[in-house]
């Protein structure tokens, strides 16, 4: 009973207390309703479940002037999971239409397909692809991959004066198509202003869970208007049949007992699309003869799966080589066919190049040894003229020393082995004062994967502002050259041959101060077979009463003598 009668007494004084609050009213803005529908319709629009919407945090990528350098300003990144698509909506403009562009055919887009961010740990490169279907990238790079349809349409012969113009102020679509089966697929479909649609393709393998995707300007300009991820397009991946196959690398002779007839060899099989890819040896069947006696013997291999790994028409090929008696000596019967050599503080490769070594086997009978079952030192940088060639048997081992002309030089750039990375190493800077030239004599070592493997001149002031840094390969960047409608570029390059001279090449470089703030680069090439050719960069804008000049190199190895 006391219980109801205190309920009884709360009850009655919250009915007093409520019975006196004064409410306040707040009318909503007779739009409310609107704004709020209008914002879920955004959201509706960004994710639909098969479109997801991606805001653009950089909506310009390059200087609008077109003197972004290589690798200076970037799109932000864009993620692509496996099993999406992205696609990202640009207009790509390069000065060509009003005449204020560099004029190159790359001062266009260009796309880094990678795994991760620039300068993070597990940041790899898969590829780059340039907009004038050039790139580059890591093992599963093939530029036999790319295609593209660019017309020549004024019909003078070349497609590239076409190209540039098609391409300023071009409204880009660019599709980055990550299948699950672990392939991107690239398509750049490209509307220039006059209604002319020209497309380019790229396709690679790739791994991981995702990939990161991302535009680089170089002497060009982008404005990224929108994009979107949506579900792959890929739906299943076109197979291909394997058109060929071809063995490198394999041992060009054994010695008897042994039976190691691969080797370090290599199988490389092509697919009807073009593309390539080095066949796991559990996949090639062998034919092999036997290899207990001596002779010349065929190897047959073949292989029979397709570019998706399933079994289709085989396709085969054969290798021959020498079994031998044992090498009891050797003596060298035709020198190199290049016997100098510069060197300064480190060793440098030996080229076995004309050399001819005959062994006397354990029979007394004589042949020729092929240069692959030798192995060579290193030509020495201690003032040694000579190197050893050694042949490794199965029951001994043979050296003799092969004569060759050393000269020392007075300084280098790089490392030996032409493992040199970018921007690493640096000659010392040289005063050239107004109206001098200053002269380097350089033998070059390269790696010979790129053009740009090559030894580079940097044009800078005393407190390190860079006027510009150029390569041999007709290319270069930086303050005075980005954009300076006055440099002339020369050159007379058999491009088909340009990147094999590039190795054991002798340059002289030369760097003249024209006093009127403008500076001249000239190489002066001689390739070891005694081919010459040149590369000219003139009018490059300097500060004449502080210049300085150095070498830096990639990939490449440069000996100053």
């Amino acid at each position: 009973m006391l219980r109801l009668l205190a309920v009884a007494a709360f009850v009655a004084s919250v009915s007093v207390s409520c019975s006196e609050v004064s409410f306040i009213e707040i009318n909503p803005p007779a739009d409310l309703q609107s704004k709020i529908d209008s914002i879920q319709a955004l959201k509706d629009a960004q994710n639909t479940g098969d479109k997801t919407t991606i805001d653009i945090a950089v909506a310009e990528v390059g200087a609008k002037d077109y003197t972004s350098g290589w690798w200076v300003d970037f799109s932000q990144y864009f993620t692509v999971p496996q099993g999406k698509c992205l696609t990202v909506k640009f207009i790509n403009h390069n000065g060509t239409l009003d005449g204020t562009g560099t004029g190159n055919n790359w001062s266009n887009w260009n796309m880094c397909v990678a795994s991760g961010e620039r300068d993070s740990d597990g940041y790899t490169e898969f590829f780059v692809l340039r907009s004038d279907a050039y790139g580059w990238g890591n093992g599963d790079y093939n530029g036999a991959m790319i295609s593209q349809d660019y017309p020549d349409t004024d019909g003078d012969g070349d497609i590239w004066n076409d190209f540039k113009r098609h391409l300023d102020g071009a409204v880009v679509e660019m599709q980055i198509d990550y299948a699950t089966a672990g392939t991107v697929f690239l398509t750049a479909t490209h509307t220039s202003v006059d209604g002319v649609v020209l497309t380019e393709t790229y396709e690679q393998p790739v791994t991981g869970p995702s990939v990161t995707a991302f535009l680089i300007a170089d002497g060009s300009f982008m404005e990224v208007k929108e994009a979107w991820l949506e579900p792959s397009k890929i739906l299943e991946i076109p197979d291909e049949m394997a058109t060929s196959i071809v063995v490198s690398g394999a041992p060009a002779a054994l010695e008897l007992g042994n039976t190691d007839f691969w080797g370090d060899a290599v199988a490389t099989v092509t697919f009807a699309d073009g593309a390539t890819t080095v066949a796991d040896t559990a996949d090639i069947t062998f034919v092999v003869p036997d290899l207990s006696t001596v002779g010349t013997k065929t190897i047959i291999y073949s292989y029979s799966k397709t570019k998706q790994g399933n079994y289709g028409k085989p396709v085969a090929g054969t290798y021959s080589l020498n079994v031998i008696n044992p090498v009891k000596s050797m003596e060298i019967t035709a020198a190199p066919s290049y016997p100098k050599y510069y060197v300064y503080d480190a060793p440098v490769a030996f080229d076995p190049t004309g050399l001819v070594v005959t062994a006397t086997y354990a029979d007394e009978t004589t042949g020729v040894l092929d240069n692959s079952m030798l192995t060579f030192g290193a030509v020495p940088a201690d003032g040694t003229q000579e190197v050893d060639v050694t042949y490794v048997g199965s029951s001994s081992t043979v050296t003799i020393k092969c004569p060759v002309e050393v000269i020392k030089g007075t300084d280098a750039v790089g490392v030996s082995d032409c493992s040199t990375g970018w921007w690493t190493d640096w000659s010392a800077d040289i005063p050239v004062p107004s109206g001098e030239t200053v002269s380097y004599n350089v033998y070059q070592y390269s790696s010979c994967g790129s053009n740009w493997h090559c030894t580079d001149v940097i044009l800078r002031k005393t407190d390190l502002t860079e006027n510009a840094v150029v390569r041999m390969d007709n290319f270069g960047w930086g303050g005075g050259y980005d954009g300076n409608a006055n440099l002339v570029l020369e050159s007379n390059w058999n491009w088909d041959t340009f990147l094999a001279g590039l190795n054991r090449a002798d340059i002289k470089i030369t760097v003249t101060n024209n006093g009127d703030n403008t500076a001249d680069i000239r190489y002066d090439v001689t390739y070891i077979n005694g081919e010459t050719h040149f590369q000219s960069f003139k009018g490059i804008v300097v500060d004449s009463a502080d210049l300085n000049c150095c070498l830096t190199c990639e990939a490449a190895y440069a000996v100053i003598y």
